[in-house]
Parts: structure tokens; sequence; C-alpha cells
């Protein structure tokens, strides 16, 4: 038994709706902590990451607006250009922290900067591709609650062994933000295989932004701490 168009609907206004305001809160966070402490990186200052958040906030609208349409052809093209506004939109965050260690005094970039910095783009990393992978899968939600997975793009441990997964079970937003915690912990696929070459870069993308987040610049700010 395979879920309806009408579950599918439920699924983008109430589930991945809020997992994109999540996003969009860690940035208003680090855009706060940032006014609070009077933190600049490069010269940049706190109110430029409203600007990162502001393709999640439309992404908000246009998941909870488009579920009313099915998600047509346009309002999907409209979310998939968001998420990958997001997801350039953190590149260039990295590229920017990056930059900022090795030409900025440690005096002027604190530990505590470097940290909270990290954490926000880590999270909202996890968080986007997520949501990525949950709207690529096999032709997006609507179209999974309409067929078969016969062709998925990303392959679960259910699907390897249907008989352990409960009754009318299917990837839900949840399932595909796990996937993409541990794509960023692991730096490798884990339980959850990408099957297809747009996933394999994808997943291959937020690894590496992972990688240097995770191993070059934490490092770095905990260095920075015990100075």
């Amino acid at each position: 038994m395979h879920p309806t168009e009408h579950e599918a609907r439920y699924e983008a206004r109430r589930e991945a709706a809020p997992v994109a305001v999540i996003a969009v809160a860690t940035y208003g966070l680090l855009a706060l902590a940032s006014w609070r402490n009077g933190w600049d990186v490069i010269g940049l200052p706190w109110w430029s990451c409203l600007v990162l958040a502001l393709p999640g906030a439309v992404l908000c609208l246009d998941l909870w607006l488009g579920a009313d349409r099915l998600r047509l052809a346009a309002t999907r093209t409209a979310s998939l250009v968001l998420l990958g506004a997001i997801v350039l939109g953190n590149i260039v965050a990295v590229g920017v922290l990056v930059g900022a260690l090795v030409t900025v005094k440690n005096d002027d970039l604190s530990g505590g900067q470097l940290l909270f910095t990290t954490a926000a783009i880590w999270f909202t990393n996890v968080i986007v591709f997520g949501l990525c992978y949950w709207d690529l899968d096999d032709g997006g939600p609507f179209e999974r609650a309409r067929h078969e997975r016969s062709t998925p793009d990303f392959r679960f441990a259910q699907d390897e062994t249907p008989e352990v997964a409960r009754p009318g079970w299917r990837p839900r937003v949840w399932d595909y933000v796990f996937v993409a915690l541990t794509s960023a912990t692991a730096f490798s696929p884990t339980d959850t295989m990408p099957l297809t070459l747009k996933a394999k870069l994808l997943a291959g993308v937020e690894e590496v932004v992972s990688v240097v987040l995770v191993v070059l610049l934490t490092a770095r700010a905990v260095s920075v701490l015990g100075t």
C-alpha cells in the first residue's frame, strides 16, 4: 500500500517546510550572535548571514504553498533552485572562513566565533542536503506517491529487506536528513547508498564541505581557544 498524494502534500507542508525553517533559524541565530558580539569575517557585516538565510525563507513558502498545487513542475523547479542557492551560499561561506583563517590574525578572529560559525554552517549543510535528497530521490515526494520505488536514487535498508519494513513504509523527510547527517559525520555512505550519478555528486559535495568544516576549521578554532 503506497502513500496518497494527500499524504505527500502533508509531508511537504508539515515536515519539509519546518525543516527548512530550522535552517533559516540557524542562520538567524548566527546573525544575532555576530551582531551582539561585533563579529565580522574579513570585513563582512553581521547581516550577511541574513542574506544566506533569504533563499531558505523563500523555500519555506514554496514548500508550504506548493503543496496545494501538488508540487507542479514549476514549483519543484523553484524549490530545487532555492536549495541550490543555499548550497552555493554555504560553499561561499566556507570559502570566506578559510580565507579568514589564512589572512586574519588570531586576535581578530576568536575561537568562539570560528566554532559558532562553523557549527552553524555545518548544521545548515546537513539540513539543506537532507532536503535536496528528499526532493531528488525518485522524482520527488509526489512522484514517489504515484508509483513504485522502481528506480530510486537512494537505496535504503528497507529497500534491500522489505520484509522487515513496516507496512506502507516509504522514506520521509527525516530519513533523508538522517542520510545527510551520516554522510556529514562519516564522510561516506553508511546504511543508505546513492545509486545515480546526481545522487553521488550531491553526496560528494556535502562530504567535501563537511570535511573542510569539521577537520580544518573546527581544528583551527580549537587551537585558537587553547592559545
